[in-house]
Order: structure tokens, then C-alpha cells, then sequence
């Protein structure tokens, strides 16, 4: 009996004195706080993810402001990604501290879930190393555990370099072919170091003036590009003199011969166009 007077005196107690809200504790059938779900988890370098993150308030109280936040452990997120926006229970993501991401909720009743998209873009100089994301759900008066999520590598980048090629007639007494190379970066990431090959057809002599370099005395030519965004694309320029001789079908080529990252797509690297000499003065491409 004294017993059941003492539990009875410190629950009584424990109710009277307390001001403050107490989280009850969640069951083993409960949902945890905050989960998340990532497109991919070993993105390349400028390729663009998303992470679905769902919070509950497995609280006995509402949350007040409450936030879905996102960062890496012991580290800084930014260092991997760029946050580029969030659609679901809000569209008010931020960056937090220069370091980790938040998306405002308002305010959670008890029992209640919320899910947010958050769109993020690997940095083009991210770091290399794995990290492990954590997620945790927030707010002005309380703050749940923040929780594992996926472990995410980072892989080395790849970009496909499409390479196209067309060909215009200059008439005259020297018909002149002037062929121009479009290289496009059909990404995921940015291209550096592309260098594209063009060839004049054999029964063309090499004439100067393209904006691609000439390879010695050869009828070839390095179409360079330095740097080349994702989607981006550029043109270059080589051409050939046809000659009093020149008859027959005439076959350029361009070919990436370089570029950096990888090009996963083998398929579109190389280009050709055929033109036609009736004779020496007449050209048709």
C-alpha cells in the first residue's frame, strides 16, 4: 500500500511541476521521426539528384516552425551539393550555416507527416571522398534525434560529346568546301580538354582560314575546346580547295580524339559528310 501512495505522490508531482511539453516515446511500431529516399546514391560530378525526405511528429505536442533538415556527418554538405530548390509540404529551402539544408514546415500537430523533394546538384569541384547523409526533423521548441541516412559516393564524372558535321560550297574558279563541326556536351557533367579531329577529303588540298588548327602538312585538324558545359555546344571550322582534277565523291570526317571526364557514349563521337565534284568546278554538298 505504501508502495502504490509513492508512485501516486510522484505522478501527481511529476504533472503539477512540469511546465514544460515532454515528447512521448515512440513505440517499436512507431514511424521514426524523418526518413529519406535519394535518386542516387553514387552521382557524378554536375549530375542533379533528388532526396525525398518525409518527417512525422511522433511527439504528443505540435511542433512550432518546425523544419526537415539535411546535412553530412561531421562534415559540411555544401561540400558535395548545391541546393537548387525543394517542392512537396514547401517551397522555403535554405542553406543553414554555409553548411547544411533546411526546409520550413510551419507549424506539425502531433501525429502528423510532411514530405519534401529536395532538388541537389553534385558541385562540379566536389570532394571525391563518401560521406554519410543524416537527416533530422526541427523546431523552436524541440528537436528530434537526428537519424542515419544513405551513405553517397561520389563517382568519377562522365560527359557525351556529341560530334556533328556539316559542309557549305563557295563557288568560283577554286571551289572552296568549308565544313563546320558542331560539338555538343550532352553532360551529365562538364567537359574539359575536348579536342575533335577533322579530316579533308583526299581529293581536296587543306585551305587555311577554319578556326581549328592544321596538323602540320596534313589534310587534318584539331578542333579545340577548352571547357564546355553540360548542354552546351560550339562550332568549328576546316575547309578544302577542290582543284581541276577534283571529281568524285568527296568524304569528310571529324572525330573526338579527347575529352575529359569519360565519354560513356562511343556511338556519337564521329562524324562524316559527303559532297559531290561533277567536275572541278562544280561542287554540290
Amino acid at each position: 500500500m505504501q508502495v502504490l501512495r509513492l508512485i501516486r505522490a510522484a505522478l501527481i508531482t511529476g504533472i503539477v511541476g512540469g511546465t514544460l511539453a515532454v515528447p512521448v516515446a515512440a513505440s517499436a511500431e512507431d514511424l521514426p521521426s524523418t526518413s529519406v529516399a535519394v535518386s542516387s546514391v553514387m552521382p557524378s560530378p554536375g549530375e542533379t539528384i533528388t532526396a525525398t525526405q518525409t518527417v512525422t511528429n511522433i511527439g504528443g505536442f505540435t511542433l512550432v516552425n518546425a523544419q526537415a533538415a539535411m546535412y553530412a556527418l561531421d562534415q559540411s554538405l555544401t561540400d558535395w551539393f548545391q541546393l537548387v530548390s525543394c517542392s512537396g509540404a514547401t517551397t522555403n529551402c535554405f542553406v543553414a550555416d554555409g553548411q547544411n539544408f533546411r526546409a520550413a514546415l510551419g507549424d506539425l500537430p502531433a501525429g502528423e507527416s510532411r514530405t519534401v523533394v529536395w532538388t541537389l546538384r553534385v558541385r562540379d569541384d566536389t570532394r571525391t571522398d563518401p560521406f554519410r547523409m543524416r537527416i533530422q526533423l526541427r523546431a523552436d521548441n524541440y528537436a528530434f534525434d537526428i537519424l542515419d541516412g544513405p551513405r553517397v559516393d561520389i563517382v568519377p564524372g562522365a560527359a557525351d560529346i556529341a560530334v556533328t558535321l556539316n559542309a557549305s560550297v563557295r563557288s568560283g574558279l577554286v571551289p572552296r568546301i568549308t565544313y563546320t563541326v558542331t560539338i555538343k556536351n550532352n553532360g551529365p557533367g562538364a567537359a574539359t580538354g575536348v579536342r575533335v579531329l577533322g579530316t579533308v577529303p583526299s581529293n581536296l588540298t587543306y585551305a587555311a582560314g577554319g578556326t581549328c588548327t592544321r596538323v602540320g602538312t596534313t589534310r587534318t585538324a584539331n578542333c579545340d575546346v577548352a571547357s564546355l558545359d553540360s548542354g552546351a555546344s560550339t562550332t568549328r571550322t576546316f575547309a578544302g580547295d577542290a582543284g581541276v582534277l577534283t571529281i568524285g565523291t568527296l568524304q569528310a570526317t571529324a572525330a573526338r580524339t579527347a575529352s575529359s571526364p569519360d565519354d560513356p557514349v562511343a556511338t556519337n563521337d564521329k562524324a562524316t559528310r559527303t559532297c559531290t565534284a561533277l567536275t572541278g568546278l562544280i561542287v554540290r554538298c
